[in-house]
């Protein structure tokens, strides 16, 4: 088996980060070469890295009802895999033996404010396709299995030791054990292989087979792209249309000629039904664009932005003159697109119509203060004061500030 060493004249497998972290490369060199192409492992990708959260805290963040959590435990003996679901009690973790099992938790970077500080290392990428950051604690021998993810990951090794083997070869097979939930490979054929210590990270694009196992106690950082199957996204259009359409949009035949065949469905009918169809406006950019932008800023999971205490207008403007902030809701999911002369800001599937600086600044700002609330026209104003209202602005604490 390979250990990370590339063919003659081919790209490299693997890279010291430490010069030009996090890629080891330019951010434009990596997407033409590696970006859903081919997996690469960077070295001191975060040279010095201390992981932002602790077991401890981890396992506390599992414990709560609306985080996302699991333990995935390997008996290796009967070579049988279990899964659980959180949340889970306290008194479980001081039960649960030294070794062969996997804390796992969703959404960590809404959690926690550290973790999200992670994100803006992977600006050389549209942010609304960064999904979430899952953290993952392992004792000695923790695995998930051997498996295939269906969506690129950066695989960042945050404290301790990981064992990654991948199969980089071409149309690996991609058949499940019929054993256990857990979508595991039944063949794994690994050809390269490395440990991973902090600072460490691994790209995978969709396809490839992998399987990591922890050396030592160690926590993994995963930071997963949001990747709709063409189903999904079919799916959710055809709801949208369906819910939009006019009711006195039907199946017309004004041009109906005597059939050859009553029980036939001729070449005509089926022409009216495409023209049917077409009058939903299904391949209008515009529309599709409106509908994706709501559909790729709701979010997928449980959580949701509840209104929180809010001022009258000019109080809140009165406060942001005077030194408060607002922070953004770490659920808020932001997005805009170009429509006509101005812009479209997406916010949690809420749509605002603005000028693009406006646009431009609320998408990318994580908080507003009142130098960048000033500088919004009025409907940027208007379109931040909304989204103060149903909550994707909270009143800054002194400390945040």
């Amino acid at each position: 088996m390979a250990k990370g060493k590339a063919r003659t004249g081919a790209k490299p497998i693997e890279v010291d980060g430490s010069h030009l972290p996090p890629l080891g490369m330019p951010p434009e060199e990596f997407l033409r070469d590696y970006w859903q192409k081919r997996p690469l492992l960077v070295r001191n990708a975060f040279a010095g890295f201390t992981s932002p959260i602790s077991p401890e805290d981890l396992a506390g963040l599992a414990c709560e009802e609306l985080a996302l959590s699991r333990i995935v435990a390997h008996d290796r003996a009967g070579d049988r895999w279990q899964l659980r679901h959180g949340p889970f009690p306290e008194a479980l973790f001081p039960t649960l033996p030294n070794h062969d099992w996997t804390l796992l938790v969703q959404d960590v970077d809404k959690w926690d404010a550290d973790v999200a500080a992670l994100l803006p290392a992977f600006g050389f990428l549209p942010r609304w396709r960064i999904d979430d950051i899952m953290v993952s604690f392992a004792a000695p021998g923790g695995s998930v299995g051997a498996h295939v993810d269906q969506y690129d990951v950066f695989l960042l090794q945050g404290q301790g030791h990981r064992r990654w083997q991948i199969d980089t070869s071409p149309n690996p097979p991609v058949h499940y054990r019929l054993d256990t939930e857990l979508k595991l490979l039944q063949r794994f054929t690994p050809d390269h292989e490395w440990v991973l210590g902090p600072g460490d990270m691994l790209y995978l694009p969709p396809g490839v087979p992998h399987h990591g196992v922890a050396e030592d106690a160690c926590l993994t950082l995963s930071i997963g792209m949001r990747a709709p199957s063409a189903a999904e996204l079919l799916g959710d259009f055809v709801d949208t249309l369906a819910a939009e359409a006019d009711e006195g949009l039907r199946y017309r035949d004004p041009d109906l000629a005597v059939p050859a065949d009553p029980n036939e469905i001729d070449a005509a009918a089926m022409q009216r039904v495409v023209e049917a169809l077409n009058v939903l406006r299904m391949n209008d950019p515009a529309r599709l664009g409106d509908w994706f932008g709501r559909f790729i800023t709701t979010y997928r999971s449980p959580g949701t932005i509840a209104p929180g205490p809010v001022v009258p207008r000019i109080e809140a403007e009165w406060q942001l003159e005077h030194g408060h902030a607002w922070s953004r809701h770490p659920l808020s999911r932001m997005a805009w697109r170009r429509h006509g002369r101005g812009a479209r800001l997406f916010a949690n599937g809420e749509a605002f119509e603005l000028p693009v600086a406006d646009a431009r600044r609320l998408a990318s700002a994580e908080s507003l203060d009142g130098a960048t609330y000033a500088g919004l026209s009025q409907a940027g104003r208007d379109a931040a004061f909304a989204l103060y209202e149903a909550g994707h602005y909270q009143v800054a604490t002194d400390e945040e500030e």
